[in-house]
């Protein structure tokens, strides 16, 4: 593999504590036991500890965003992450419009806390409503309800946000088309600049899937995405990846830097990262420890490895592919270091499928490419693999946090 140049670079920063962990939540979150707060100080002199172990594999690049998933990072206060949005400038070069993004959830909303987390630097929220329903919200084991929803994004717009993604799902238990539209109008009336807009999966270890909800059928599904995205485009969002939606120039660059296979520097209990080594002609993972408590305790790396070749065109196509208007056909190589000959193959049995549309310059998935997205991502799995991968085509099917 040869690279020219390194691809663009973002911060992921994992805080797993929640309220409640929800039913069908496969992160890596922990619920608070009682009424404790997380160990807020401990945990950032953790992250800056585990930080300052990974600069010499980023020393001199720009960092173009930073995102704080969970769990629920809202549940910290505004002083914490001050000091740790400090202890971040201070070692890397984050880029002055850099786009900073802080999850939330309805129920750890207050004026004084997300003004103060506005003063600190974060310029985009990205707040997990999933529903507008009270009776969705209460099977989803949701701790707000529709009200608290509606004023967190009050509470937002007057703290001074003026870059808000809301979290919503569709295909939830008991739900019918009518309810789905309705969550989306309802959404619609708040006006966010940015709409992840995903359906419900059961997914393993998870509560649902040791006791599964009965959820619409895939007709009722279909009419759900097929109906919803009417709504959405006339309401004025433009759809660029599989479960996201943006009001124009509203796009989220940190998602983006994702699915076109960029670099991402994670730390934090259970955090993934991805680095480009240009000099080796590689490209190497690591994941860091789950568990909190061996996190806090400095055992900070879970494991790593080195891609092989003959998995990057899989993982490559894994993302890119989700984009609606797909990618240059040279980013293949710039980002993998591979020829594009080396995805020929699973371009051809695509192309032959009507799965994706494609000439020399550029490369995209066809509508029917878009609507059958895991049968599109199989067809580029190393050989003797198969397409029982778990692909998903929502952002909960990634390791990372994605909104």
């Amino acid at each position: 593999m040869q690279f020219t140049t390194p691809p663009p670079l973002s911060l992921y920063v994992h805080l797993p504590w929640c309220l409640v962990k929800c039913p069908y939540c496969d992160f890596n979150s922990h619920a608070v036991r009682g009424a404790a707060p997380p160990p807020e100080d401990a945990y950032v002199d953790a992250l800056i500890a585990d930080l300052e172990a990974e600069l010499p594999a980023v020393w001199g690049r720009a960092v173009s965003s930073v995102f704080f998933g969970g769990g629920t990072p809202s549940l910290f206060s505004a002083a914490a992450l001050e000091r740790l949005l400090s202890a971040l400038r201070a070692r890397l070069q984050i880029l002055p419009d850099a786009e900073i993004t802080l999850e939330a959830n309805p129920g750890s909303f207050e004026q004084d806390k997300f003004g103060a987390f506005r003063a600190a630097g974060i310029n985009r929220l990205s707040i997990g409503v999933q529903s507008f329903d009270d009776a969705r919200l209460a099977a989803l084991g949701r701790v707000h309800d529709a009200a608290e929803a509606r004023r967190a994004l009050a509470i937002a717009r007057a703290a001074g946000f003026e870059a808000i993604n809301l979290d919503l799902m569709y295909g939830l238990p008991g739900q019918d088309l009518r309810g789905a539209l309705a969550d989306l109008d309802a959404a619609i009336e708040l006006a966010p600049e940015h709409l992840s807009w995903y359906q419900l999966n059961i997914e393993p270890n998870t509560l649902f899937h040791a006791r599964p909800p009965a959820l619409p059928d895939d007709d009722r599904i279909a009419d759900m995405q097929d109906a919803g995205g009417a709504r959405l485009a006339a309401a004025g969002f433009e759809q660029y990846e599989t479960s996201a939606w943006a009001q124009p120039g509203q796009r989220c660059r940190h998602n983006l830097n994702y699915w076109t296979f960029g670099d991402y520097l994670g730390i934090g209990a259970g955090a993934h990262q991805k680095l480009t080594d240009c000099a080796a002609g590689a490209i190497r993972r690591r994941h860091k420890q789950r568990q909190p408590a061996a996190y806090l305790r400095g055992e900070y790396l879970g494991g790593e490895s080195t891609v092989a070749a003959d998995e990057l065109v899989f993982e490559f196509m894994l993302n890119a592919l989700r984009l609606c208007e797909g990618f240059p056909a040279a980013l293949f190589a710039e980002r993998t270091g591979l020829p594009l000959g080396a995805a020929l193959p699973g371009l051809q049995a695509a192309e032959a499928r009507g799965l994706i549309e494609r000439d020399h310059l550029h490369i995209r998935p066809s509508e029917l490419g878009q609507r059958f997205l895991n049968d599109l991502q199989a067809l580029f799995l190393p050989d003797g693999e198969t397409a029982a991968t778990g692909i998903g085509t929502t952002g909960g099917a990634l390791p990372l946090r994605a909104q």
